[in-house]
């Protein structure tokens, strides 16, 4: 359940065509991935969907987008434990609670099959006939479509709904859907294509396939019927009304798992401005250019069809043309627009690598408020750490460290070994290794504390937690 901590009029859809359809549409968005061919802007931590651009993460407009279909009691969000608290944080800012029935946090990746299942599965305990519409939490999506959705609703009582989008180029990063017979609304989905090569792509454009969206429209009877057709355990796993054992179910996408084998899949064509932002090339493309094609503020000279971000700094391009350019405070990228699909690539190598910089940012998000890494040495790390209204950190302790913390702005209250004192702005504590501590934010205002570690172990998996309200251990 959601409630509103705002005004808003609710309206609720009842199609006009066939009237024994009265249950309002329901939405799934699905906001676990992690955005890898958008580093070093997208880390694992704080990835692409949850990014602030133009106002709004891509998230958050998505479950506007929502809103406008299912109203806000309808939507349920599949996500996983390190991005749990992003969600419920992005969902408050819109001005709603998200109610922890419907935040379904997979304990581990395990593809679009069993999230979408498990998310069906629990529309289904309040439903039994109801009809949900998948989202990517990542995608760009033009506010035409959601009639579009709401239109083939009708074709879902007796078929999968997949939405198509008509090629623009020959794109490589894009699965592909052949249409076939035609019905009232969409047709007959002949054939799934996965990323093919330049030449595949252009083959298929020329036949008039269609890029697959991500977008999809399920009822609940056609889904699970279908699902015991072609994957009777995951179906088996999602019958009762328990939640699944999902470490046990295999880890399998809808394509694969399901639209491949099933017969009943329709794909209706999507008229509406789409982007899965899914590399560089995809956010290039739906920038507004200057008259050389370039995108980004920038000095170009002699220099055609760039993108650059790298905010506070001055960037400088002569004589180069189609570079991606991305500067952040602890990474720098630069490619060929054209290659793209390779960063993913890169970011593997880094893994390898065991490299914490496709993990965080210089500032990292936490359920109590977030911090930012100011200045990182051998024997001392430097933050500054913030805290929401009313927040507090857990009750822990470093075994290799110590921390001097001094508050900048509002009050913190400081419990050192079970004692409390309130500190005020410009007056600090210190925190010996192996003293029992929590940060708390008792005031009105958020808490900015400049901590100061110091010892020989700085890392972030030196924390014993006693006590958390938010569940992590």
């Amino acid at each position: 359940m959601v409630t509103l901590k705002r005004s808003i009029r609710r309206t609720r859809y009842i199609p006009t065509a066939r009237a024994e359809y009265w249950y309002p549409m329901k939405s799934v968005i699905l906001a676990g991935g992690v955005g890898t061919r958008l580093w070093p802007l997208s880390r694992e931590y704080y990835p692409k969907q949850f990014l602030q651009m133009n106002g709004q993460s891509l998230f958050q407009k998505t479950y506007q987008r929502a809103v406008s279909l299912s109203g806000p009691d309808g939507i349920y969000v599949v996500t996983n434990e390190i991005h749990q608290y992003l969600v419920i944080n992005q969902v408050d800012e819109l001005g709603y609670t998200l109610d922890a029935s419907h935040l379904l946090i997979e304990p581990e990746g395990k593809n679009t099959l069993p999230a979408i299942g498990w998310a069906m599965q629990r529309i289904r305990a309040g439903d039994r006939h109801a009809t949900a519409v998948v989202f990517p939490s990542d995608h760009v999506l033009g506010d035409d479509a959601l009639n579009q959705i709401r239109a083939a609703e009708p074709t879902a009582k007796k078929y999968l709904v997949t939405f198509g989008v008509k090629p623009t180029s020959p794109h490589t990063g894009y699965g592909y859907i052949k249409p076939g017979k035609t019905m009232a609304i969409g047709a007959v989905a002949d054939e799934f294509k996965e990323k093919p090569d330049e030449k595949t792509a252009q083959v298929y454009v020329k036949k008039g396939y269609l890029w697959n969206s991500g977008i999809f429209l399920l009822s609940t009877d056609c889904f699970f019927a279908e699902l015991k057709r072609y994957q009777p355990g995951l179906f088996t796993s999602l019958a009762g009304d328990c939640d699944p054992a999902y470490q046990d179910l295999e880890s399998i996408s809808i394509d694969y798992g399901l639209l491949e084998h099933s017969k009943k899949v329709a794909v209706v064509p999507l008229d509406a401005a789409w982007s899965d932002l899914g590399t560089f090339k995809a956010l290039y493309d739906t920038e507004s250019h200057d008259k050389d094609g370039n995108v980004g503020s920038a000095e170009y000279l002699s220099a055609k069809n760039n993108y650059v971000h790298a905010p506070g700094k001055h960037v400088g391009l002569i004589g180069v043309s189609d570079l991606i350019v991305v500067d952040t405070n602890d990474a720098l990228l630069v490619c060929n627009s054209k290659q793209t699909e390779q960063v993913k690539t890169l970011v593997t190598r880094y893994n390898a690598e065991n490299d914490p910089v496709t993990k965080f940012h210089r500032q990292v998000h936490r359920p109590w408020g977030s911090y930012t890494i100011l200045e990182d040495g051998a024997n001392y790390k430097i933050k500054r750490v913030t805290v929401k209204p009313g927040e507090k950190l857990s009750l822990q302790l470093h075994h290799h460290r110590s921390e001097h913390w001094v508050v900048v702005q509002g009050t913190a209250e400081v419990e050192l070994d079970g004692e409390k004192r309130l500190l005020r702005k410009g007056e600090s504590s210190y925190v010996h290794s192996g003293t029992v501590h929590r940060l708390k934010n008792p005031g009105l205002i958020p808490l900015e504390v400049i901590e100061v570690q110091l010892g020989d172990y700085l890392e972030e998996d030196d924390i014993v937690r006693f006590d958390d309200e938010y569940g992590r251990k």
